[in-house]
């Protein structure tokens, strides 16, 4: 490809994130074309092409992959669903944007590394919030040393949801609060600190005997910060979506790291005292599809690649192990 010609994607599942994540980001973006949508349900694929514009409809994923007008995919269905479906799509030829969490556990995470490894294809986990100013901000601070030495990051994901029969709180599709918010918690984490962290202890409230509605894990990192990642879809902790990161010279808290194009509050301590900061509203979808495009038309690097995947997935099985559950496996291993 050239970057003459945008990027056709086709989108696999009528997702509700969909939308936000990547129809309205590719109507600003010249460089891509929503081209094709599939679903289980065709009146459903049919419904959502209607209302947003999109010229194909698949009567199945496979049909999608198999179509030759279509360069890449968006991968934003169950989370026991992501692996079989980016392995198939890269057998295809397609490149891949999936959504996180990016498997159902590290094993897995391997096995799409190797295949992403063997191709010449982009495969990039939907981490939205990395791409933003708002996080390189936080890269930049932590790099430059203005906090001193990191002595602990604190970062939490925690919202309402209520609705038990959501396929979130699906052991066969790789349910779990971790798996769901307790992802963007992990990967904030990595990438505030820029280290790999141990799981010390985690701590779970279930749904049913496997299915974590809440998870709370103490971490200790590399250069001696500890921290506490906490995640939730239904607890005490109703709405909190934040990050605190304190070192010897500094601080930084932020509230709503996540999606600061609907609001944050970005508060720095530091030699010369305390400040705020604010970022651009624009929508942390529009960064991340920025970034998609410019890889997979210009051979760009991904920063949210499948090495990194697995580095965040190994995370994710430490904290249930950690908390005495087991780690979630694909749809297709579950009897």
């Amino acid at each position: 490809m050239t970057g003459n010609t945008p990027v056709r994607i086709g989108i696999l599942g009528a997702a509700k994130i969909a939308p936000n994540a990547l129809v309205t980001p590719a109507r600003e973006n010249p460089d891509v074309v929503v081209a094709a949508v599939a679903a289980r349900d065709s009146a459903r694929a049919r419904a959502f092409a209607g209302k947003h514009g999109i010229a194909t409809v698949h009567e199945s994923y496979a049909a999608l992959l198999a179509d030759p007008e279509i360069d890449a995919v968006y991968n934003p269905l169950p989370n026991g669903l992501h692996g079989e479906w980016t392995r198939a799509a890269l057998a295809a030829g397609k490149h891949v944007l999936c959504e996180k969490p990016f498997t159902a556990n590290a094993a897995e995470a391997r096995e799409i590394e190797a295949l992403a490894a063997d191709s010449d294809r982009v495969v990039m986990e939907a981490f939205h919030y990395r791409y933003h100013p708002l996080t390189r901000r936080i890269e930049q601070i932590v790099g430059g040393g203005e906090l001193g030495r990191l002595q602990r990051v604190d970062v939490s994901f925690c919202f309402p949801l209520p609705k038990f029969s959501d396929i979130r709180y699906d052991w066969a599709l790789a349910g779990g609060a971790t798996m769901d918010a307790g992802c963007y918690a992990v990967h904030m984490a990595r990438t505030f600190t820029g280290e790999e962290p141990e799981v010390v202890v985690a701590q779970a409230k279930l749904r049913g005997d496997r299915i974590d509605r809440a998870m709370r894990a103490q971490l200790r990192f590399p250069g001696g910060a500890t921290g506490t990642l906490r995640s939730s879809m239904w607890s005490s902790d109703i709405l909190r979506i934040s990050a605190h990161l304190v070192g010897d010279r500094g601080s930084i808290r932020v509230l709503n790291p996540l999606m600061p194009q609907y609001f944050h509050r970005f508060t720095v301590r530091d030699a010369e005292g305390r400040h705020t900061e604010r970022f651009l509203r624009r929508s942390t979808y529009a960064f991340q599809l920025d970034a998609f495009a410019a890889a997979v038309l210009h051979g760009e690097p991904v920063e949210t690649g499948p090495a990194d995947s697995v580095a965040t997935m190994t995370v994710i099985d430490a904290i249930y192990a950690a908390a005495g559950l087991p780690a979630r496996v694909p749809a297709a291993a579950v009897a």
